[in-house]
Order: structure tokens, then C-alpha cells, then sequence
């Protein structure tokens, strides 16, 4: 197991009665050694989870030594109750390494309308905090902790030097795979680094990151109420505030992890049979770009031809004129799978066998829209729909 750990941080997992199942961690802890400077990108929901009210009042700031996670129980519309028990297992999880309440963050993510059970949560906390290690193994268990429906641990990890020599590190992890939208999804992320920015700097760059990665998946175009991404960056390795090209370096560093991370949320989508890159081309403008392929990655019906191989290119097409952006539909040009079915508002023959085989066997499927409009482009990543998802999502809490 290969995985570029930040040095300054520490990990770990337990069961603590939140999945029913002992054999699965349902708590972790994510512990920075030294005060972190920190930052977030929060679900835009207004029923958002009392975790997210909690880390946002506190961030963008400095100073932060924990994080605790949990899963199966989201804190969200729970009240006031359920904000007390937010700031609780946030001082928690900051005083188990010494830290002062206010230097602790939280997420959790699960069933809404259950309040936390503290009782449980406490001795978890407890119990996660004996077991910190800043091993790879340690890393995975923190990831395994906080998944839900997730068939398998998110993670990346990546590594950069700076001009001076040094080398720094960034890894993350993030669970996800259902109710899933862009801003955000229904996912937790925590990225650390032990390069060392400014809250500030930290904010810009983990929204810029989370708008091109994050906030360009969706499978069901549900935005939870718990949604976190967390930055973290406690300086243990260059404690000098990063700025200049090792700073823009830094920025597009964390994009490109943010995107790993990101795209293996759909990819693990609840019973989904396909996971589809989209990319929209030749837009007046990005906003526009994002509208369409928004449109088009969330339309039922193009989700179901794709899960039945159809190639039916009338339903992209179409959908696409539903996103409210204006365009030539006589510039339109469509490909599936490299497969040319549309070009300049026409349809051109094609093999609808063939092109159907191809969609049956491969898991992957590619779509590329062409508008001719001008030189904005984006990338978004979906699933398709199936009645596998249908049922999981069906008895969810039954």
C-alpha cells in the first residue's frame, strides 16, 4: 500500500454501535500534531446537518488539531439538541489530543432526523484516539470509517517539491455513492497537506478545486444536507506559508487530487451499471457548458438508454436544448463512445448494433457534445440508472 501520507497527522478507526455490523468502523479520527490552518466547502442545502452549521461558523481559520467523523447518523434536523452534540464531539475529538475545544471540526453523514448517540460517540472518540498512527493502514481504516452505502475506501495521495528543494504531500479521503449532486454531493472529503497556507489562501484554492472536480459529478441530482470538504495544512514540512509558483503549483496539485477523489464517487454509484465521462464543448461560456451538461447528466431518460445500450442520441440532444442556455441546434455535433451520431444538427448512420454492443460491454461510457458556440468547456461524470438503484434507494431506512 502506496500512499504519500503528509507528515503531522495521525489516523484512526473503531466500531462504536453506529452500523449495526461490529466488523465495520463507523468512527474516525483525523488528528493534525501541530495547529492546522483549515478551510471548507459546504452543501448549499438550507436543511443542512448540524456539522456543517458547526465547521462553517469556524472556518476559514487557524489552528485546528481534529476531526471527527461518523457514519450512519447524519445530525441533521435535530435541532438544537443536535447542534449541542455537534460542538460536543467536535471538542472531543480536539481535547483527546490536547487541544482546546474550539481547535476541533466535525462531519457526519447518514440517516437524517436521528439524533447522535453520544453515549457511543464519546467512547468511540475515546477509543479512536488510543489507536492514532500515522500509518498507511491507520489512513485506510480513517476512510473505511466514514463510508455508508460505499462498496469500497476513497483515497489518493500525491507529492510535490517546491522550488526551495522540500518536498510536500497531499493526501485525502471521501466517501460517497449515492444522493448525489453537484454542490457538493452527498459526500464527506478531508484533504491535508504539510505544506503550510493561509486560511485564506486555503479557502481560495479548496473552492476552485471543489468547482472542478467536486461540484462536477452527480448521479441523482440530490444535494444532501451534509456535505463537507475540509483543507487542512499544518506546515509540519515547509512552515513558511507557500506563495508565488509554488503556490499556483500547489493549487493545480490539489485539483488534480480533488478530481481523483471525486470521479471514484460515481464510479462506486449504489447498483449503477455504468459510469459516464461527459463533456460538453464549444460553449458560449463556462456557465453555460455547466448548465447543459448538468442537464443532460441528471435527465432520467438519457440515464436509462444508457443502462439499456441504447444509443439513442435524440434523448442528449434533446435534453440538452432543456437547460435553459441558448444555442444553434444546426452546430451540433454528438459522439458516444467515439461513435459519430449526430453532426451539424443532422443525424449521420450509424451501426445501431454495433454501437449498442460496444455500450453493453464496456462499464465506462464516453459522451462528447459539440455546440460551436465558442471555446468554454467542462468535464462532468455521472452513472446511468438502474432498478438496482431503484431498490437500494427504495427501503434505505426500512
Amino acid at each position: 500500500m502506496s500512499i504519500p501520507i503528509p507528515a503531522g497527522y495521525r489516523f484512526g478507526a473503531v466500531h462504536c454501535g453506529l452500523k449495526s455490523d461490529p466488523e465495520l468502523f463507523d468512527l474516525s479520527l483525523i488528528v493534525s500534531d501541530c495547529p492546522a490552518a483549515a478551510a471548507g466547502v459546504f452543501t448549499p442545502n438550507l436543511v443542512c446537518g448540524a456539522p456543517v452549521q458547526v465547521d462553517r461558523s469556524r472556518l476559514p481559520g487557524e489552528g485546528f488539531r481534529a476531526v471527527a467523523v461518523n457514519s450512519r447518523c447524519a445530525n441533521a434536523c435535530t435541532g438544537e439538541q443536535g447542534l449541542r452534540d455537534a460542538e460536543t464531539m467536535a471538542a472531543l475529538a480536539s481535547r483527546s489530543v490536547g487541544g482546546e475545544p474550539a481547535q476541533g471540526l466535525v462531519m457526519s453523514t447518514g440517516v437524517i432526523g436521528t439524533m447522535m448517540p453520544m453515549d457511543k460517540v464519546r467512547t468511540g472518540i475515546t477509543a479512536a484516539a488510543a489507536k492514532l498512527a500515522a500509518t498507511p493502514s491507520a489512513f485506510v481504516d480513517a476512510a473505511r470509517g466514514m463510508m455508508t452505502t460505499d462498496t469500497f475506501p476513497k483515497y489518493a495521495g500525491k507529492q510535490m517539491q517546491l522550488d526551495n528543494g522540500k518536498e510536500i504531500r497531499i493526501a485525502g479521503m471521501c466517501k460517497g455513492a449515492a444522493m448525489i449532486a453537484p454542490k457538493l454531493a452527498t459526500m464527506l472529503a478531508v484533504i491535508m497537506t504539510d505544506a503550510a497556507l493561509t486560511p485564506q489562501d486555503a479557502q481560495m484554492f479548496i473552492r476552485t478545486a471543489a468547482d472542478e472536480s467536486f461540484n462536477c459529478i452527480t448521479v441523482d441530482g440530490h444535494t444532501s444536507t451534509s456535505d463537507i470538504l475540509l483543507l487542512l495544512a499544518n506546515g509540519a514540512t515547509q512552515s513558511t506559508p507557500l506563495t508565488g509558483r509554488d503556490l499556483q503549483r500547489f493549487g493545480e496539485t490539489l485539483q488534480e487530487l480533488c478530481t481523483e477523489l471525486a470521479v471514484k464517487i460515481p464510479q462506486d454509484g449504489e447498483g449503477v451499471s455504468h459510469f459516464i465521462t461527459l463533456d460538453v464543448q464549444g460553449c458560449k461560456d463556462g456557465e453555460s457548458a455547466r448548465k447543459i451538461a448538468r442537464k443532460i447528466a441528471e435527465d432520467v431518460l438519457v440515464k436509462t438508454a444508457i443502462c439499456g445500450a441504447d444509443p439513442n442520441w435524440g434523448r442528449i440532444v434533446s435534453a440538452s436544448g432543456t437547460a435553459g442556455v441558448p444555442y444553434n441546434p444546426k452546430n451540433v455535433s454528438l459522439k458516444l463512445n467515439g461513435y459519430e451520431l449526430f453532426r451539424s444538427g443532422e443525424p449521420v448512420p450509424f451501426d445501431k448494433q454495433e454501437v449498442s454492443g460496444n455500450i453493453r460491454e464496456n462499464r465506462n461510457t464516453h459522451i462528447v457534445l459539440q455546440f460551436g458556440e465558442g471555446g468554454a468547456d467542462v468535464r462532468f461524470w455521472t452513472t446511468d440508472l438502474t432498478q438496482e438503484y431503484v431498490r437500494l434507494n427504495s427501503d434505505y431506512t426500512t
